[in-house]
């Protein structure tokens, strides 16, 4: 078999197309891993970094629509290819418009489908550098590390953070220089059905320039911009 060109996320619950899909990607070079519904499918996102998704609508216990949609909240930009019975253009474009990159119709070429995932795949390979910032971040003399969840502060100490310090730590430092908007830290970071006020990422960003500004009154780092949301910039 050749080097492998990619990781794949596979949902569909059909297991026959399941299968022969599964068989095709892998002589193909790609690495496949299985999902035959929604909730698993999520699971495999949250534990692993995929290179594409190819994604089933009609999924038992949760559908791929709504599976997209959710990903997309969470900051996670992995290209989404979605497979659908439907064709009329209302589902195309309520596909593409809940995050999907492509969308195909069944029943489907082979041939085809095989062209758009190459194509999927190349484009987001070209984008990866700015996706992520691996375990470890280093600004103004601190180190992050994401997995220990603590801060080596430029002074030398060492501090703990909670999970949800280093989840938005790593939300706003991924979008280093951009505006995140308030809604999206809340969904991604405090989970999709709970709202605390915007007041507790307030005090979050407080307890960051406490940590890491020399003047926490004159940030550099770590900004509200009001009324929209939050910044990191160097």
């Amino acid at each position: 078999m050749s080097e492998k060109k990619g990781s794949i996320l596979l949902v569909e619950d059909e297991e026959n197309l399941h299968e022969a899909l599964k068989l095709n990607l892998e002589l193909e070079g790609y690495e496949v891993t299985s999902a035959f519904d929604g909730v698993s499918a999520l699971q495999a996102v949250q534990n692993e970094y995929f290179d594409l998704i190819i994604m089933d609508v009609m999924l038992p216990e949760m559908d791929g629509i709504t599976v997209t949609e959710t990903i997309r909240i969470s900051n996670n930009e992995v290209p989404i290819l979605i497979l659908s019975a439907k064709n009329a253009s209302a589902d195309r474009v309520l596909g593409l418009k809940k995050g999907a990159d492509d969308y195909l119709t069944k029943p489907f070429n082979l041939e085809e489908l095989l062209l758009r995932v190459t194509k999927l795949i190349n484009k987001n390979l070209k984008l990866r550098d700015k996706s992520s910032v691996g375990d470890t971040y280093s600004f103004g003399g601190h180190t992050l590390d994401f997995k220990a969840q603590e801060a080596t502060l430029a002074n030398g100490s060492t501090i703990q953070l909670s999970k949800k310090e280093t989840m938005l730590l790593k939300l706003l430092i991924e979008n280093k220089n951009e505006v995140v908007p308030r809604e999206k830290i809340l969904q991604s970071v405090w989970g999709y059905n709970v709202y605390p006020t915007t007041r507790t990422i307030d005090n979050f960003i407080l307890n960051f320039r406490k940590y890491f500004e020399a003047d926490s009154r004159n940030p550099n780092y770590f900004h509200s911009v009001r009324g929209v949301g939050y910044k990191y910039s160097e």
